[in-house]
């Protein structure tokens, strides 16, 4: 790693272990800041920033506040929710964010909280980040007693190990009791305090299964949900201005991106980089680059994205740059390759990630993925036949028919990348003129240090039904928890 090259806008040398040290290092003023200022004031604030989220999508964030502000309710408050259910293969860096300096997050939150007129801020995280949890817990008791949450609720929603936990409407579902289980929500779902059938409000960090109201459907205000980095930078926007955010970056794409690089380099780690920063910096910078004499064959931005290439390594992380190649920065999450790897074994290991991971609600989705997978694997281990591949081409055609998430999708973005960007290697399998390999481990990402990184190698065993049984029964999880779905009040 090269520290001089990495920059500490969110990120700290040393963890922040107390409020008091916190507040030394000149936090808590964008939320002293914001407590003078209009809703609609801080929402200026933010929109001339430029900040875009930074959980995947990239949306402006100035522009979805203003729109929860604008559709906000009479008769109920908004709810801010804080998306730090972090699954994406390859990416820690919310996780880091929130064990090292949650103050920062917690501030970003409830300036959003007063910015949407909100009063409750549920954080979601999986009940299995132990070590995250303790740290959230910590600073929010820290922070209730020094009076900074001033009348808003802050709530942790403890999900489950599932990729789907970390997509909006099925983090919403969690955190209001139900299973991780994305729903329709066009443009988005209002919520998290919900209107029941007896006319109350339902708490938005208890289990009552309470009636979900889409947008224009209900009194109920749009939930507002950001990921954790975003809610970082907010805080320190508010403090700093918006000027000052954007003297870092590019006019598109202003301020830093915390990424995490792991693979086939030298070392694996999360570090800031300003927006504009080259993919291959960042390899360097953060991984040490690629041991002596192998060279970055490919990379995976997660497994929402096309594969990147060696060619394209000197392409400027930012939005726009990246969205001239038809990729973008999603999570910031790189998974590199060297000279040596199977692409085939990548494919049948992004593969069978998302087709595990889908919930199955959406038969193509799971169907249509797990054919993709179960082909990809036999081509990997040089057992497949020329109808194999043929199927491959037909299912990444079908697989997103009539999807409710982004999914489905992915099998056709990450998947299909891989295929035409490499389809010597496909042949190769195919002629069994190459040696046979496992699918590739492309799983959550457990910790990074130098030693490298901890993968979750337990979802080897991991069933398309979400269990870990010894034997797969055919299911799909929305067959297996058919009768809770069918009991919740939602409709499907």
């Amino acid at each position: 790693m090269s520290p001089s090259s990495l920059v500490h806008r969110i990120t700290v040398r040393n963890p922040i272990v107390s409020l008091a040290a916190y507040v030394s290092a000149r936090g808590g003023r964008g939320l002293e800041i914001a407590r003078a200022l209009d809703p609609s004031e801080i929402v200026a604030i933010v929109t001339e920033s430029g900040l875009r989220g930074r959980g995947g999508a990239g949306f402006p964030t100035g522009r979805k506040w203003e729109t929860v502000l604008a559709y906000r309710s009479e008769s109920l408050p908004a709810t801010v929710v804080v998306n730090g259910a972090e699954g994406e293969p390859g990416t820690i860096k919310d996780r880091h964010i929130l064990t090292t300096n949650p103050y920062q997050v917690l501030e970003g939150a409830l300036i959003a909280a007063r910015a949407v007129s909100a009063t409750d801020v549920v954080i979601g995280i999986k009940q299995k980040e132990t070590a995250t949890l303790v740290a959230v817990r910590a600073a929010i008791s820290e922070v209730v007693a020094a009076g900074w949450a001033d009348g808003v609720s802050i709530h942790v929603c403890e999900g489950p190990d599932e990729y789907l936990f970390g997509e909006e409407t099925a983090l919403l579902e969690v955190i209001d009791g139900r299973l991780p289980f994305p729903r329709i929500a066009p443009p988005w779902r209002r919520g998290v305090i919900e209107v029941t059938e007896g006319g109350e409000d339902a708490n938005p960090a208890s289990n009552v299964s309470s009636r979900v109201e889409m947008a224009g459907s209900s009194d109920a205000p749009p939930a507002l949900v950001n990921n954790v980095e975003t809610m970082a930078n907010v805080a320190h926007i508010l403090a700093r201005g918006a000027d000052w955010f954007r003297t870092e970056g590019t006019a598109e794409s202003p301020g830093t991106f915390v990424c995490t690089v792991t693979g086939d380099t030298v070392v694996a780690g999360v570090g800031e980089l300003i927006a504009g920063t080259t993919l291959r910096d960042a390899i360097e910078w953060i991984g040490g680059g690629c041991a002596p004499g192998r060279s970055v064959k490919a990379v995976l931005a997660g497994v929402s994205n096309k594969v990147i290439t060696a060619e394209l390594l000197d392409t400027p992380i930012t939005y726009e740059d990246m969205r001239s190649l038809g990729v973008g920065p999603g999570s910031a999450g790189f998974i590199v390759f060297d000279d040596r790897a199977d692409m085939v074994g990548v494919a049948a290991g992004v593969a069978r990630f998302l087709a595990t991971e889908s919930c199955g609600q959406c038969t193509p989705c799971k169907q249509d993925g797990e054919a993709i997978a179960v082909s990809l694997g036999s081509l990997a281990a040089n057992r497949a036949l020329t109808e194999d591949v043929n199927l491959v081409d037909r299912r990444l055609q079908t697989v997103a028919t009539g999807a409710r998430c982004f999914l489905a999708s992915q099998q056709q973005v990450a998947v299909g990348s891989i295929v035409d960007a490499f389809p010597d290697e496909f042949i190769a399998h195919l002629g069994k003129s190459v040696d046979a390999v496992t699918p590739a481990l492309i799983v959550e990402l457990l910790a990074v240090s130098e030693a490298g990184a901890t993968w979750d190698d337990r979802h080897r065993a991991k069933q398309p039904d979400w269990s870990f049984d010894t034997d797969w029964n055919g299911q799909s999880p929305a067959d297996r928890f058919r009768d809770q779905l069918a009991a919740s009040p939602v409709e499907v």
